[in-house]
């Protein structure tokens, strides 16, 4: 027979015990929340930023990753592979609208004003302010600005590329005209363009060609034109310096009397010039994709040609990087994207296993990168780091506002409109300033 106060005792027996399991997986889950690996994921894309063929495109950042899990145990960096750069930007942008895009991601340049405006990146400004271990000027100010909107930091450049000029060589020995120098100018351009522009087998229509693939933009930036104020509000259009431009493209128009020059063109060895980033330069200069491109001509790269208002200047093509504004490990996205953009040794692997050039000004400028860049590409008297350098840190970007990419289809249609003659340019840029003025004060 068991007595009642028996019964209390067995009671609190099994009351102790449930206790005590309880106690051990409160605690056991505890530990292993604190012990569990740490996750932090990356969103990029497979092949090149610049568009070139590039054996492993993931490497830079394999590179930043084996690093920064030795130096964080107990945090695990992933990846989604496989993302074709053409389908990058709507798979972030669905990731976005989810809530589960990851806590490091490369910004496409054409979603970068939007993702900004909308709050989706992270403000770096003040994190990058208050790291010692950080200094903003060590890179060049075109590929920071890269990563800027509305006078704060949203992003850190992981590497960048300048455009050249193209020099078929060839073709200007057969003329007898030889490589203009680095300090050229537009009548340098204009005047071999005449001369090299020419019916060369006599049946009446022209074969060989002064430049292909040339615009407007291109010239504006080498004539120190400023299309827009800082806060996207007004545009410059009517500016003397842009006037120049017109009338510059207009006579370069005029040499080719109308023709249309191709792509095959200018790979069949029958165009003088063409501008080229420098991620095909180092691409198509060397072996094996010289003899599969290029092969049929010598050729070469200069700095583009300067206007009359401007200097021998052009944009600056960068890869940005940024992190989600909803990251729940903000320190550690920050140490890991500085690892990816800034670590000095990261930023060389981007000179032996991409086609892009470190962002950091330090690093392309150090004997080392000198040494990896002549071993990996055969340079030239005209072209070598040293130069390169110079254009980056001379180099400019596009502007950062809401609206950019509208307005500049707007004013593409309506200079190309004017460029190719269907429309006269008599008062034609105030017209355009005004109209682009009203869209941008909307």
């Amino acid at each position: 027979i068991v007595r009642p106060w028996q019964y209390w005792k067995i009671w609190h027996k099994l009351l102790a015990a449930s206790l005590c399991l309880l106690l051990l997986a409160v605690g056991g889950g505890w530990y292993w929340h604190l012990t569990r690996p740490v996750e932090l994921r990356i969103g990029l894309f497979a092949g090149s930023n610049w568009d070139v063929p590039e054996g492993d495109s993931y490497a830079v950042v394999e590179a930043a990753i084996q690093r920064f899990e030795a130096q964080h145990p107990g945090v695990r960096v992933t990846y989604s592979s496989g993302i074709k750069k053409e389908d990058y930007s709507e798979w972030l942008a669905e990731q976005l609208l989810g809530g589960t895009e990851p806590d490091v991601f490369v910004i496409p340049e054409a979603d970068f004003n939007l993702y900004a405006s909308m709050g989706a990146l992270k403000d770096l400004s003040a994190v990058g302010g208050e790291d010692r271990g950080f200094d903003w000027s060590v890179y060049y100010p075109a590929a920071l600005e890269a990563g800027s909107y509305g006078g704060r930091s949203y992003g850190l450049p992981v590497g960048s590329v300048p455009t050249l000029m193209f020099v078929n060589k060839t073709l200007l020995a057969r003329e007898g005209i030889p490589v203009p120098n680095n300090d050229w100018t537009w009548q340098d351009l204009l005047s071999i363009c005449q001369q090299v522009t020419k019916d060369r087998d006599g049946d009446g229509v022209l074969d060989q060609f002064g430049i292909y693939d040339y615009g407007w933009q291109q010239a504006a930036v080498a004539n120190g034109v400023k299309l827009f104020s800082e806060d996207g509000r007004n545009s410059y259009f009517a500016d003397q310096r842009m006037e120049e431009v017109v009338r510059f493209m207009l006579e370069l128009h005029d040499v080719q009397r109308g023709h249309e020059v191709t792509a095959k063109d200018f790979d069949m060895g029958r165009v003088a010039f063409r501008p080229f980033t420098f991620a095909e330069y180092r691409t198509y200069k060397p072996y094996p994709w010289r003899i599969k491109k290029y092969s049929s001509f010598e050729w070469d790269c200069i700095r583009m040609p300067a206007g009359p208002s401007g200097h021998n200047v052009s944009t600056l093509k960068t890869m940005i990087m940024g992190i989600s504004s909803r990251t729940g490990q903000s320190e550690l996205a920050w140490e890991l994207l500085k690892e990816i953009c800034y670590d000095p040794e990261i930023q060389q692997v981007m000179l032996t296993r991409s086609q892009g050039l470190p962002a950091r000004r330090d690093v392309v400028e150090s004997e080392a990168a000198q040494q990896l860049f002549t071993a990996a590409t055969p340079g030239s008297d005209s072209m070598n780091l040293k130069t390169v350098s110079e254009v980056m840190a001379a180099g400019e970007t596009v502007p950062k506002f809401k609206g950019y990419a509208e307005v500049m289809i707007l004013a593409d249609n309506e200079l190309h409109k004017i460029i190719s003659g269907d429309k006269s340019i008599n008062n034609a840029l105030n017209r355009l300033q005004k109209e682009i003025n009203a869209y941008l004060q909307q």
